[in-house]
């Protein structure tokens, strides 16, 4: 799942380049009638601007490729984005070099076509000073976006780019709650500095397991997460019970560290519900897609629930109801209907164990 992802960040990146080079070959040569001495057609405009594309987008992805499997995601984001900007610039240098000298010995071996080919007449004509500016430009660009859709997900950061949630329209939703247990112990024994840097290594922690499973990260609520899909895709693959066990696996991994650092390994319970929401944006200065419904509170009266009933995770009998258990990895165990908090009516509750144990 992760090289699926790598590739799908390098053809997003190919692409983004390859469309700010289309724009930069266009602008550089609109003002003139006649193509530049190296084009024998218009046609190689086009593959000059696949091949920058292709070039600069893949100096993206590495940039973003190094800095995420490095210390450098640690620093501050302005650290990290000039990092990015400079590997950038290195990368359009050497390539600067590779350039000249495959000009040279084109010209040395009388290679004249091969000569007329090559992009040494934008790399060293006066509009390159130009095309570093505009490689700053874009690169910042694209890091700006790549920040904001980290912050607010990338379908949530789209679908507010499209306008699609500024009117309320009801959804189907699947919601996943994470919430750290003893936590209150744990911030007390550890104080708020400790204890907030262990949310942060738990945390971290989970953004790959929630991204091989498709999901997104709605809110952060101190010790607490919640999780969401359209429902549709929240029910295939168990993903809606994979992302809770896995975290725990991931945790259990890191033993060694938690120990360490903290003197235990942090555990979560965990409740998933499911049903009709609406979705719409809410806030000015700060813009946030919300959802609006029963479903949310019933939720957060499930994971109450975990401990009075003796089970790490629950859900519904409306979730349970649409999941395929019979092709799952997962054993759903009805623990009978159960009155929440706050709730008039009872509702069915399921336990969930893997199949293989934990």
């Amino acid at each position: 799942m992760r090289a699926i992802r790598q590739a799908k960040k390098l053809l997003f990146a190919i692409l983004a380049w390859g469309i700010a080079m289309a724009a930069f070959v266009f602008f550089r040569y609109a003002q003139t009638q006649d193509l530049p001495q190296w084009a024998v057609g218009s046609a190689d405009l086009a593959t000059l601007a696949i091949y920058m594309g292709i070039i600069f987008g893949s100096l993206h992805w590495m940039s973003n490729l190094i800095a995420d499997f490095s210390a450098i995601n640690r620093l501050p984001y302005l650290f990290s984005v000039l990092f990015k900007g400079l590997f950038l610039l290195l990368g359009a240098t050497t390539l600067a070099y590779i350039t000249q000298f495959l000009n040279m010995w084109a010209i040395e071996n009388h290679m004249t076509t091969l000569r007329q080919m090559l992009t040494v007449h934008v790399l060293y004509s006066p509009s390159f000073q130009a095309l570093i500016v505009y490689l700053v430009v874009v690169r910042m660009g694209l890091a700006f976006i790549e920040q904001m859709a980290l912050l607010v997900g990338p379908r949530v950061l789209f679908n507010i780019g499209l306008g699609k949630y500024h009117k309320p329209r009801y959804e189907q939703r699947l919601f996943l709650y994470l919430d750290m247990v003893a936590s209150t112990t744990h911030a007390e024994s550890l104080g708020d500095y400790r204890f907030s840097r262990l949310i942060q290594d738990s945390f971290s922690l989970l953004s790959d397991t929630v991204a091989n499973n498709e999901a997104e990260i709605y809110r952060y609520m101190g010790d607490a997460v919640l999780i969401h899909w359209p429902l549709n895709e929240g029910i295939q693959k168990d993903r809606c019970m994979n992302i809770y066990w896995e975290f725990s696996q991931q945790l259990n991994w890191q033993r060694q560290y938690f120990e360490e650092h903290y003197g235990f390994v942090p555990k979560f319970k965990a409740a998933a519900h499911c049903g009709q929401v609406v979705a719409a944006v809410v806030g000015v200065q700060k813009q946030e897609i919300s959802f609006f419904s029963d479903v949310l509170n019933t939720l957060a009266r499930l994971q109450d629930q975990c401990n009075p009933l003796g089970q790490r995770m629950l859900i519904s009998g409306a979730l349970a109801a649409r999941l395929d258990n019979d092709d799952s990895d997962y054993q759903l165990s009805s623990l009978g209907p159960v009155k929440l908090k706050g709730k008039q009516h009872s509702i069915e509750v399921f336990g969930v164990t893997p199949k293989r144990g934990d």
